[in-house]
Parts: structure tokens; C-alpha cells; sequence
């Protein structure tokens, strides 16, 4: 800290004290945490202080290049992106401070049919939520950006209200609406400690202590460092991201309006003007991480610090980029900005509860923090004060990085994610950095069997078994994949023989003491299974929102094990957790990692399995949807009469350490009865015929659970449970929108196609009327389904549907009551 540094301090000091106490504190003072602070107070929670360690914007939003785009392939972050692009456009004339935002339009530009479809699958979307994106033809791309290069072009996409702001500016202009409306803001005071004691967090800074009730971590790079204060490992890593800055273009300086901004993401960099030269930055794909090792240590103090250039890194880019635009290469570099950006590992955002700590919650670790600044801080605001946001936040929740994302995991995730910033998310595409996070010790065996495998919550599992002559390779298009006919040969292998497959990673937690059964069924909205019984249970919010899906195995009368996805893990005990009534006479316990899970199914599953088990598995002595345990070449195992693959089978649940000796034993009677190995997605596709559900595809907090098509899963009769009022008071008006299944017709015009993608848009007489929200090909059925979300007043009598599938319309027809594949369950309970 430098002399005038020095004095400002202790001015700010003397002029700011610290407040004894505050209902909120936010500690970290960038575009995120101003705007954190300013939403708080906009609902009215004025006691609320931001501290900051330096000045506002010290971090790294001062060096931000300050884009504005609304263009975002995720639902929750198109959401929040143009909530900040419309508040930035009155954010200056609301908290009356001046502001350069400059709304310019720009040009995306499409070099492959599979780029133009992903731009018009965006489109689609954002039209769900008022965002108009345009298509453009390469001529309209030269109308408007006349020293566009476009021969080599398939086309593109105009966001009209896409942009360019000042960082500083908009974080001082947020820091002013919220001081305006009673908010605090205390700059040069670093926290140094966090204590939490009998409901309350004590911060300790350098100018004092101060009590919260609550604590928000929006401290951008220095996340991690802060977390660590509250025993959390934040996965951040700071990486080198360049622009650089022409001298002045005659050519722009003789226009009298400014250049629309262009991106070319299969190029991967943004162009644009800025005063009359232009603005260049790239994602390359040999990006460097700082700050990982003993040789290079995050410096107590980098505050409006910058690392040295390295424009050798940007060689490629600078090239192809001038021959895209040859008036860039007419002007020479004045500046060029090296500054560090956070990166989780899928470079999105933490935003929401801090994973197993108490009334903490962050706003940190943002890659593009000045355009999603706006929207993160009205969503976590929401999330703070009203209990839960508008939108299912999934997407950014802190608790998607469990156990096994360690400093090595995000920095091999980050550099990834950075090098294909612009990279297209195909349906079922799994990405190879930081793989094998998670193995179980079976791994070796379905290695050898041949599996090629897919992450799951960081578990590895086997996603499907390539055949002779099959080519492994990741997802490369919308269209269907390499993959299609043998999994659809697994698939039908399943329904007609049996089928193992290895589902280890089921987040589990065994709940037990006295009064477990009577807690449980005040969170649930339906029924708890009676012991030896196994069920469904649903939780809700107090907004009769979908919250999490598990699977109950009652053990006793108060004694339960709940498994839930892989990718849970976290949330779900969370919900658990923060839930459970005081006096401690029931105890949660973690035991993920002390099982693993198989599931063996198909026809003959029954006849193998009364070969390798010590009783009776007749469907009369074990039935469907019961318990029981077994032992297994000795291994003492819950077996689970249930199948997600809709088939006879069983969930068979051991020792982690025993699941090689149980798989062993299987196998080895398997050939008699035709066993053979299926993957992830021959199960997803078979789920889907029969109608089952995908936490956080088809169940997510944006549909209640009447919405979802739930209504089984609701007692009305129970005295009380979460989401009971809200729900009761939907069920009476009627629900508004409403789940559907839908089997789709192939695109008539020849061309190669796929499935319906996520959020793709349904058409109801031509009218956009909902949402896909999971899709596949049921290959036992020999259909194209997807499951949706559709506005019940359009679903009239007689209505034609149709999906828009990547600008393509194709016909869909409603299945009656949403189950394609054995309807009355008859082959599950033989």
C-alpha cells in the first residue's frame, strides 16, 4: 500500500466506522459484491455493509474488458445476463450517476451448420424470456460491419442489445444506488478471520469486529483465500486473460457511429471498437494459470496490478483475426492488459449457499463478472430474503463441486473450459480433463470389458461399450452420434436377456433416532415407505417448487436410507442437514463412500439372480419395490427390487471394498442367462420410455411439483409438510402449466438430425407454449421422445404440436399418460 494509499486509510477510517453489528455483510467490493449490496437494500434489507480490503474495483473488475453479451447456451445464465443487460440500460438515470455503456449490437459469426444451429437453438430460447436474437444472412453481416471478411461464412446472429460498459463506472454507479437506500460501505478493511457462535458470525477486520447474521463471499479472485476462513475450499483458479488495444483506424475515425461488437467463436476471440482503434481479445488454447505453486504464490496485495504481456500466446489469433478484419492490422498495439480472471472448473459463477456452512453464501469466482454482475446479485439477493430465487439456479449453486474438486481439478477444468470458451455443448458430450476424480475399485473390470466412460458427479461410470468397428469419440454435433446403434443393440439386449450395469456414486445418507419418520414427513410432500418397503420422496419449497428427488429404503420405523443422484451430494444433504430439529436424537451420516451399486435387469434377471443369492427371489416372496439383504459369494448385500431401466431387476447395494467379489459372482453365472454389459445412456434411454425423471433436467425448481406432473407424489391429507399452503392453493386454481411426454417425427428434408435438445421450444398451433426439458431416442419403442413443460391453457382439444428442434419444426404427438414402454409395469414385478 503506497503512501496516499496510506493516508486515504486512515481518513476512511476516522469518516467510516465499522457498524457492532449488520444483517448482512458482504465482503468483497467489484461489480458482483455492489451489486449484492445494492439488491439487498432495493428489498429493503438497508442494514446491510459491504467491506472491502482495498477500493472498489481493485480486484478484477477495474481491468475487465467490460462486454455485455445476452447470448448464453444455459437457461439460469441467460436469465441472469439480460436482467443485467436491461439494468444496466437505466441503471445511471435510477441512482442518478452518468455512465459509458455503450449498446452497439453485435455480430456472431457461424462458421458450420452445427454453429448456425446452436445460434438458432439460443434464439429460440431467449425468446422464451423476451431476448431477441436475430439470424443473419452474410450480406446482412456487411451492411452493418462493412470491413467484415464473410466468404468462408455460413451465416450468423445479431444481438441487438449486446455492449460494451465501464466497470468502474457501473460498480460505483451500483456502490451509489446502494448507500442512496441506506447501505454501508467500508473500503481499505480487510477481514481476518470469521467465527460462527450461537447463530451468528462474528468478522473480524483490521479496523474491528462486526456481527452478521448473514455473510456473502464475493471476494472475485481472493475467494479461496476467504473461504478458507469458513473451512471451504472454493474452487478458483486465477488465469491470464489478454486484449489489446489498436491505435486509431482512420477508417473508424472517419464513421459517425461506433462498429458493432464481434464475436467469432470458432476462432475464439471478440472484437470491437474502442474510441477509433480496436479491442482484441482471444481465449487461446495455451492459456496459463497463476497463483498454483510454491514458485508462484498469490501476492498479499495485487490490487490494480497487472501481469506482464504475452502477446506470443496470441500469435494465431491476432492473424486469423486480421484476416477476418484487415483494418486491424492497419493499426499498431498501444496497450495490452494481462490481468487475472477466475475460473471454476466449468466456468460459470458460485452463486447461493455456501456448501455444510450456516447463513454464508457466495457471489465470487465470475469469468464474465461485469455482464453478470447485475443479475447474481438480484439472484442471490432473492435467494437471501425471499428464501429462494425466480429460476432454478443449479447452473451456478456453489454445491455442483463436491469432494473430489480439488486446486489440481479446477486448474486442469479451468484451462479447459478457457480454451473452449466458445466451444458447443452437445447433448451427452463428456470433456477429458480432470477425469477419473472419482473410480471404484470395479473400474479395471468394465475397463477390460470395454467400457468407454462418462463422468457422473466426478464418479466415473461406463456411458456405453463400443463394439468392433465402433469409433470412440466424444459428441462432435447435434446429430446422432457414433454411438446410436449400439447403445439402441444394448438397450434391446436389456429387454430381451439382462443387462449389469455399475451405478456407484449414489449420494447416500443413512438418517436415523427417534422421531426420524414424523421429521422426514414434515419435508416430504407425499408418503414415507413402511419398513422393508422402498419409495420416491419429494421435497419441495415453501413455494410448492420442486427442490430434490430421493429414493427412501426404510429400515426400521425411524431408521432410513436415502440415495439420491450423484451430482446431489451436496445439495441434498444440505437440505437434510440444515433441516434437522434441534435436541440431536437424529443423526445424518455420509455413507457414500462406503458402497458401491449395481443393477442387474431384464427378463432373465430373476432366474440369475436366485443363481447367485441365498433366498428366494420369486416376485411372491420378493416383491417390487421391496428390501431385502442377501449375501453374495459371501458379501452381505442389500438387493432392491427396482429397475430405472423399467425392466425385472434389482439395485444391488455392498461393501465398497466387496463390489469386485459380488461383480465376480455375477458374471461368471452370467453367460447362461445371456447377461451382457449396457452403459448411462442406454439407460437414460430407457428411463425415458418408461417415464422416469432426471433430478435437474426434468426436476428443477422452475416448475412446482403439480407442474412436473407430480400430483402422485402430494398428500394433502398430512397435517403439514413443506410447500403444503402454496401447493393447496395451485391445486384449487388450477395448475397453470403442465409436464407432458411427447414422441417427435423426423425432420422430412433429408438432412442429418438428432433428438430434440434441452429448452428446445414447443409449439402449440404454431404458438411457443413451452419447454422441452429432456430428450433421447427410446430405442425399445423405435421413437424420438422428449419430455415437457407446456402452458395447460394451450393444450386445447385437437391442437396441433410441434418442437422446434435447432430452427427445424418437427411434429410431436402427446403420449397418454406419459409412459411409452410398458405401462402397467407388468415386466417389472415378474
Amino acid at each position: 500500500m503506497n503512501e496516499q494509499q496510506t493516508k486515504q486509510t486512515e481518513t476512511l477510517q476516522s469518516t467510516t466506522p465499522l457498524p457492532k453489528s449488520a444483517r448482512v455483510v458482504v465482503i468483497g467490493g467489484g461489480a458482483v459484491g455492489t451489486s449484492v449490496l445494492y439488491h439487498l437494500a432495493k428489498l429493503g434489507w438497508t442494514d446491510v455493509v459491504l467491506l472491502e480490503k482495498n477500493e472498489l474495483t481493485s480486484g478484477s473488475t477495474w481491468h475487465a474488458a467490460g462486454n455485455c453479451p445476452n447470448f448464453v447456451g444455459s437457461w439460469t445464465m441467460m436469465k441472469i445476463q439480460s436482467y443485467s443487460t436491461r439494468l444496466y440500460r437505466e441503471l445511471g438515470a435510477l441512482v442518478d450517476y452518468p455512465m459509458n455503456y455503450h449498446v452497439t449490437g453485435a455480430i456472431r459469426l457461424a462458421h458450420s451448420r452445427q454453429r448456425m444451429e446452436e445460434f438458432r437453438h439460443v434464439e429460440r430460447m431467449g425468446r422464451q424470456m423476451g431476448v431477441e436474437l436475430q439470424e443473419m444472412s452474410n450480406k446482412d453481416m456487411q451492411d452493418v460491419y462493412p470491413f467484415l471478411e464473410t466468404h468462408d461464412l455460413y451465416g450468423g446472429q445479431w444481438d441487438p442489445y449486446d455492449g460494451d460498459i465501464d466497470p468502474a463506472q457501473l460498480t460505483q454507479a451500483l456502490a451509489k444506488g446502494a448507500r442512496d437506500l441506506g447501505a454501508t460501505i467500508i473500503r481499505f478493511c480487510p477481514v481476518t478471520g470469521v467465527k460462527w457462535d450461537k447463530g451468528e458470525w462474528t468478522i473480524s477486520t483490521s479496523q474491528g469486529d462486526i456481527q452478521a447474521e448473514f455473510v456473502v463471499n464475493a471476494a472475485g479472485y481472493r475467494a479461496n483465500e476467504l473461504g478458507k476462513m469458513f473451512g471451504r475450499d472454493v474452487p478458483c483458479v486465477s488465469l491470464a486473460h489478454q486484449y489489446l488495444i489498436t491505435e486509431a483506424i482512420p477508417e473508424l475515425t472517419a464513421r459517425d457511429s461506433k462498429l458493432p461488437l464481434l464475436r467469432d467463436p470458432d476462432s475464439s476471440y471478440y472484437l470491437r471498437q474502442e474510441k477509433d482503434g480496436l479491442l482484441l481479445g482471444p481465449y487461446e488454447k495455451n492459456c496459463r494459470a497463476h497463483w498454483l505453486t510454491d514458485d508462484d504464490p498469490m501476492p498479499d496485495d495485487f490490487s490494480f496490478q497487472l501481469y506482464n504481456d504475452d502477446l506470443d500466446r496470441l500469435e494465431w489469433y491476432i492473424e486469423d483475426a486480421c484476416e477476418r478484419v484487415p483494418i486491424l492490422g492497419s493499426g499498431g498495439i498501444t496497450r495490452v492488459v494481462n490481468g487475472p480472471i477466475p475460473y471454476t472448473p466449468d466456468g460459470l459463477p458460485l452463486i447461493g449457499q455456501m456448501p455444510g456452512v450456516p447463513n454464508a453464501f457466495e457471489a465470487c469466482v465470475f469469468t464474465f463478472g461485469i455482464v453478470q454482475g447485475g443479475g447474481a446479485g438480484k439472484l442471490l439477493a432473492d435467494i437471501i430474503v425471499e428464501g429462494e430465487a425466480e429460476t432454478d439456479s443449479w447452473a451456478v449453486d456453489p454445491r455442483r463441486f463436491t469432494d473430489h474438486v480439488d486446486t489440481a481439478y479446477t486448474a486442469a477444468k479451468a484451462i479447459e473450459t478457457y480454451s473452449h470458451e466458445y466451444a458447443m455443448h452437445f447433448p451427452q458430450i463428456q470433456w477429458p480433463a480432470g477425469r477419473k476424480a472419482k473410480v471404484s475399485p470395479l473400474y479395471e473390470r468394465l475397463e477390460a470389458a470395454g467400457a468407454e466412460f462418462g463422468a457422473y458427479g466426478g464418479w466415473e461410470r461406463a456411458d456405453w461399450f463400443p463394439k468392433a468397428g465402433d469409433e470412440r469419440r466424444p459428441a462432435d454435433s447435434y446429430d446422432r452420434q457414433g454411438w446410436f446403434d449400439t447403445v439402441g443393440a444394448e438397450c434391446r439386449h436389456v429387454a430381451e436377456h439382462a443387462g449389469i450395469l455399475e451405478m456407484t456414486g449414489f449420494s447416500r445418507y443413512l438418517v436415523k433416532g427417534e422421531g426420524t419418520r414424523s421429521w422426514l414427513s414434515s419435508l416430504v410432500t407425499g408418503n414415507l415407505p413402511k419398513p422393508g418397503r422402498i419409495g420416491l420422496i419429494y421435497f419441495a419449497s415453501p413455494k410448492g417448487r420442486v427442490l430434490s428427488e430421493m429414493t427412501a429404503t426404510c429400515l426400521g420405523e425411524d431408521e432410513f436410507m436415502l440415495m439420491t443422484g450423484a451430482g446431489a451430494y451436496w445439495h441434498d444433504f444440505d437440505l437434510l442437514f440444515f433441516a434437522l430439529p434441534a435436541g440431536g436424537a437424529i443423526s445424518i451420516s455420509d455413507i457414500t463412500r462406503d458402497f458401491a451399486t449395481l443393477l442387474v435387469t431384464g427378463p432373465k434377471a430373476p432366474a440369475l439372480l436366485a443363481d447367485v443369492v441365498d433366498i428366494d427371489v420369486a416376485s411372491g416372496a420378493f416383491p417390487w419395490l421391496t428390501h431385502q439383504r442377501v449375501k453374495i459369494a459371501g458379501v452381505d448385500t442389500t438387493a432392491i427390487r427396482v429397475s430405472f431401466a423399467g425392466e425385472a431387476g434389482w439395485e444391488l447395494h455392498c461393501p465398497m471394498q466387496d463390489v469386485v467379489s459380488v461383480y465376480d459372482a455375477i458374471i461368471a453365472q452370467g453367460d447362461a442367462h445371456q447377461l451382457g454389459h449396457f452403459g448411462m445412456l442406454a439407460l437414460d434411454s430407457m428411463r425415458l420410455e418408461k417415464g422416469y425423471r432426471s433430478w435437474k433436467s426434468d426436476l428443477t425448481s422452475d416448475y412446482t411439483m403439480l407442474e412436473s406432473g407430480l400430483e402422485r407424489w402430494v398428500n394433502f391429507g398430512k397435517d403439514d409438510f413443506t410447500g403444503k399452503t402454496a401447493l393447496m392453493a395451485e391445486h384449487q386454481a388450477g395448475t397453470k402449466r403442465r409436464f407432458v411426454t411427447l414422441t417427435i417425427d423426423d425432420p422430412a428434408d433429408g438432412e442429418p438430425f438428432g433428438e430434440a435438445v434441452y429448452l428446445s421450444t414447443v409449439l402449440v398451433n404454431d404458438v411457443a407454449a413451452g419447454l422441452v426439458v429432456s430428450a433421447g431416442y427410446g430405442h425399445r419403442v423405435g421413437a424420438s421422445i422428449a419430455m415437457a413443460v407446456i402452458d395447460a391453457d394451450a393444450l386445447v382439444e385437437g391442437a396441433n404440436l410441434a418442437v422446434d428442434v435447432l430452427g427445424r419444426i418437427r411434429d410431436a404427438h402427446i403420449v397418454e399418460g406419459n409412459v411409452l414402454y410398458d405401462p402397467t409395469n407388468a415386466k417389472l414385478k415378474v
